[in-house]
C-alpha cells in the first residue's frame, strides 16, 4: 500500500492585511505537519487575500506576496512537507493568479490559473491573464532578494505536474474545478493521483450542494484524491467565504470542514490509500481506453518521496455522510460569522440596530443575537483568539470573560424602538420582547417631537401644512410626510451609535445595522436615507420569503420565541395614521406581493429576462391563474417601478450577499440607474403579444375553467388568497 497523508484548510484571511494572512498561512503549515501530513494546500492568493480587487494591480501587491513567501521559505515550515501556497505572480509583465509548490525551502514550481472568474462577484479578468500555454513548462527567472534568500534562480512555471518518486500532483483552482474541459482530465489521464484546487468561493445560499457535487463528480469520473481548501471569514468586503475545505476520494468524501466558523485557522487531514486509486481507474476499460492515447502533460520530475508504506495501526481514513446547512441555518450562522470578522476587524465596539418590531429587523436583530451564542460556544470550546476579541470588543476588565450571550449582548449591541403616533402598541411590545431575549440594550424613543418640529419649520416658511392620504392629502404629501420619519430614524440612529458609548463611558463607536431586504430593494420599495441607510446590512439580498422561514426557525433553534409572533403580522411600514378602516400593508403598498417580487427577481437576474420574455416565461408559469393581460400588467407594473427606483441601488447600503438575484449595484448587479420608467419599445411588444394571444384563441380555451375556478376561490370569503392587483394601490409608498 502507498500511503499518503494529506492535508487542506480554511484561512480567515483579510484583503492586504499580510501580518494575519502569513501568520494563518504559518499557523496551518505547522498543525499540518503536526498532523503527519506530508502535503498542504492552502486557499486562492491567500498570501494577499482574495478580496484585494484592483490592489493587485499595484506592484506592492505583488511585492508583498514574495516578501511573505520568502519569510516562510527562509524557516522550517516547507520542511519534508509540499506546501502549495497562493499568490499573485507576473511573468513578463503579466500579471497571472498562481499557486506555488514549495519543498525543502526550495520552489517546486509555479502554477497559473488557466481558467478565471468573470461572472456574477468575480472579476478576475481585470486584474488577471489567464495561462493558456498547455505544451510546455517555462523557465521563471525568480526575483533576486528570493534567489539569493534560497539559493536558486529560476523555476518551471506553467502548465504541468509534479512527478515525485511514489506519487503524481497537480493543480486546479477555484474556477478550473467548475469548468467543462477541466485541466484533471487530461492530467488523470496522465497518472497524476492527487488534485489540489486553492480556492477562494463565496457563500450564498443553496451553493454548496453544487460545490461538493463537483468535487464528488471530479472523482467519481477520473478517479483520484480531491483535495479542496477555501477562504473562510469577511476579508474586507459584502462577501463571506464560507470555507467548507474537504478532501475526497474515488467519489466519496472522507474529510469535511465547518462551512460557518469563528476560527481564523482550521486544518483537515486525511490518510489516503493511493493503490485504492490505481485501481479504481484500471477497473474502468473506458478510463484505460482513453488514458492509452491522450495527450502528453509536461511534468516537473522530483527525487523525493512522499508516501509510506503499510505499517500496523495505520487505517486510511473512510467516506463520511456530507454536512449539509439547511437555508435557515445559513441566514443564521452566514451572516452571524460575517458581522463577527467586521465588528472585530473594524475595531468598533459594537453594533446599534434601529428595531421595528418588523420582520426584517428582527431578523437582524436575532442575526445579532445568534452571533453572540457562537461567540460563547468557541470561548467554551477554548478559542483564545474568538475570546481575546470578545474580551476587547465587550471591554471586559480584571479578567473577565463573557460567557452568557445575553450579558454579552448587553455591552455591544443597542437596538432602538423609534416609534411615531402611527406605530402600533403591537410593534412595540414585539420589540421589546425579542431585545429582552437576545439581551441588548434597548431603547424606547418617541420621535413625534422630531417630526412635528420638521413640520412646523417647513409649514413656517411656505404656509403649508402636508396632510396623510386618509386625511384628504394628496399623493405627494403623504409620501413626503412617510419619508420624513424614515429619514429622522436615519439620523437619529447615527446620533446614537456615536454617542451612547460616550454616555455610557465606552471607548469607541457603534456599527449602524441596515435591515432591508433583497425584495425591497429590487422593487425599490424603501425610502432613499432612512434607516436603511446604515453602516453595514447582514439580511440585504436574502428574499421576504426566506426570512419569514428563518424567523420560524429561530423561534425555535435560537430560543426567541417572540420571532413566531413577528412571523405572523403582516409586513407593514407604519408610516401612515391607523384608522379602523385603513391599515397600511406593504404589499397593497407596492401593488404585488413578495412571493411575486421573488419570481421576477430570478427571471430579472438570473435566467437574464427582460420585460418581453419576463411576460412569456410568466405566461406559461401562471396559466390557468392569471390571463395574459394581467400578466402583462403584472410585468410592466414591476418594470415601471424597478426603472423608477434602480437609482436607490447606488447608496444601498453595503450588504452581505446571500442570493445570486441580488440587484446590489456596486459589484454584481451593473445595469444602468437612469431608465426610460415607459420602456416603450418592450412593452409594446408585450402588447402585441397580448394581442395575438386573445386572436388566437388556444390558450385563452385551454384555461377558460381553471381561471374561472380560482378566481372564486380566491373571491370567496374568507378564502386567504387575495390577489393584490398591480396598480391598484399607492405603489409608490416609502419612495
Amino acid at each position: 500500500m502507498r500511503l499518503l497523508r494529506v492535508a487542506t484548510c480554511n484561512l480567515n484571511q483579510w484583503a492586504m492585511d499580510f501580518d494575519t494572512n502569513l501568520r494563518n498561512v504559518k499557523e496551518s503549515i505547522a498543525r499540518a505537519k503536526t498532523a503527519g501530513a506530508v502535503v498542504r494546500i492552502g486557499p486562492e492568493l491567500e498570501l494577499t487575500g482574495y478580496g484585494c480587487e484592483d490592489h493587485f494591480l499595484e506592484q506592492d501587491t505583488t511585492a508583498h506576496a514574495w516578501e511573505c513567501l520568502k519569510d516562510i521559505l527562509s524557516g522550517d515550515y516547507t520542511d519534508n512537507i509540499l506546501c502549495s501556497i497562493g499568490m499573485p505572480v507576473i511573468f513578463k509583465s503579466v500579471r497571472y493568479n498562481c499557486q506555488v509548490f514549495c519543498l525543502n525551502r526550495k520552489i517546486i514550481m509555479i502554477r497559473p490559473k488557466m481558467s478565471l472568474a468573470n461572472d456574477g462577484n468575480y472579476r478576475e479578468f481585470r486584474w488577471f491573464s489567464a495561462w493558456s500555454y498547455k505544451d510546455e513548462l517555462v523557465d521563471y527567472q525568480l526575483p533576486i532578494d528570493i534567489s539569493e534568500a534560497i539559493s536558486q534562480e529560476t523555476v518551471p512555471f506553467g502548465y504541468g505536474y509534479i512527478q515525485f518518486l511514489d506519487v503524481a500532483l497537480a493543480a486546479e483552482t477555484c474556477e478550473e474545478l467548475f469548468t467543462a474541459n477541466a485541466p484533471r482530465i487530461d492530467l488523470a489521464f496522465s497518472g497524476v493521483e492527487v488534485f489540489m484546487n486553492a480556492s477562494g468561493s463565496h457563500h450564498q445560499l443553496r451553493k454548496l450542494n453544487l460545490r461538493i457535487d463537483s468535487i464528488r463528480n471530479a472523482t467519481r469520473l477520473c478517479g483520484g484524491v480531491y483535495m479542496y481548501a477555501n477562504q473562510q471569514g469577511c476579508d474586507g468586503a459584502r462577501l463571506y467565504y464560507d470555507g467548507c475545505c474537504c478532501i475526497a476520494v474515488n467519489g466519496d468524501v472522507v474529510a469535511q470542514g465547518s462551512q460557518f466558523s469563528l476560527k481564523d485557522v482550521e486544518v483537515l487531514d486525511a490518510l489516503i490509500d493511493l493503490d485504492a486509486v490505481s485501481s479504481y481507474r484500471a477497473c474502468v476499460s473506458s478510463f484505460r481506453e482513453q488514458a492509452s492515447h491522450v495527450t502528453k502533460v509536461p511534468c516537473v520530475k522530483v527525487q523525493y518521496k512522499l508516501c509510506q508504506t503499510f505499517r500496523n495501526g495505520m487505517i486510511p481514513t473512510d467516506p463520511i455522510e456530507i454536512m449539509y446547512h439547511c437555508p435557515e441555518e445559513e441566514i443564521a450562522f452566514g451572516p452571524s460569522c460575517w458581522l463577527w470578522d467586521y465588528l472585530r476587524r473594524s475595531r468598533a465596539s459594537g453594533f446599534l440596530l434601529p428595531l421595528s418590531g418588523g420582520a426584517d429587523s428582527s431578523s437582524v436583530a436575532a442575526i445579532v443575537g445568534c452571533m453572540c451564542q457562537l461567540v460563547i460556544k468557541d470561548i467554551e470550546k477554548g478559542d483564545e483568539q474568538v475570546k481575546a476579541d470578545a474580551i476587547r470588543i465587550g471591554q471586559y476588565k480584571d479578567g473577565e470573560f463573557p460567557t452568557d450571550s445575553r450579558e454579552l449582548a448587553k455591552r455591544l449591541f443597542y437596538t432602538v424602538y423609534m416609534g411615531t403616533e402611527n406605530s402600533s402598541e403591537d410593534t412595540k411590545s414585539r420589540a421589546k420582547r425579542l431585545a429582552e431575549e437576545i439581551g441588548s440594550f434597548h431603547f424606547d424613543v418617541p420621535i413625534d417631537s422630531v417630526v412635528s418640529a420638521f413640520l412646523s419649520l417647513f409649514e413656517r416658511f411656505t404656509g403649508k401644512r402636508p396632510l396623510y392620504k386618509v386625511d384628504g392629502g394628496s399623493h405627494t404629501e403623504n409620501l413626503g410626510l412617510q419619508n420624513i420619519q424614515a429619514r429622522v430614524r436615519m439620523v437619529l440612529a447615527f446620533m446614537m451609535a456615536s454617542l451612547m458609548p460616550w454616555v455610557h463611558n465606552k471607548s469607541g463607536f457603534y456599527l449602524v445595522l441596515g435591515s432591508s431586504n433583497v425584495d425591497e430593494g429590487l422593487r425599490g420599495y424603501l425610502t432613499k436615507y432612512d434607516c436603511s441607510s446604515a453602516d453595514i446590512n447582514p439580511i440585504g439580498s436574502v428574499s421576504k420569503q426566506d426570512l419569514r422561514a428563518f424567523l420560524r426557525w429561530a423561534a425555535i433553534h435560537l430560543n426567541y420565541s417572540s420571532l413566531a409572533e413577528v412571523e405572523a403580522a403582516p409586513p407593514t411600514a407604519e408610516l401612515e395614521p391607523i384608522r379602523t378602516d385603513y391599515n397600511q400593508l406593504d404589499e397593497v403598498d407596492m401593488g404585488m406581493t413578495y412571493e411575486e417580487l421573488s419570481i421576477y427577481g430570478r427571471l430579472r437576474k438570473i435566467f437574464r429576462c427582460g420585460p418581453v420574455s419576463m411576460f412569456q416565461n410568466l405566461c406559461h408559469r401562471w396559466c390557468g391563474r392569471l390571463s395574459p393581460s394581467e400578466v402583462a400588467e403584472k410585468v410592466k407594473h414591476f418594470y415601471k417601478y424597478y426603472a423608477i427606483n434602480r437609482h436607490k441601488m447606488t447608496v444601498l447600503t453595503p450588504s452581505y450577499h446571500a442570493e445570486s438575484y441580488s440587484p446590489e449595484d456596486n459589484r454584481f448587479d451593473l445595469r444602468q440607474f437612469l431608465y426610460n420608467t415607459a420602456w416603450p419599445f418592450q412593452f409594446r411588444k408585450i402588447d402585441q403579444l397580448v394581442q395575438d394571444i386573445a386572436k388566437d384563441g388556444k390558450w385563452e380555451d385551454s384555461t377558460d375553467v381553471q381561471l374561472r375556478e380560482r378566481r372564486a376561490v380566491r373571491s370567496a370569503p374568507g378564502s386567504g388568497m387575495g390577489v393584490v392587483a398591480a396598480g391598484s394601490a399607492n405603489p409608490s409608498a416609502g419612495l
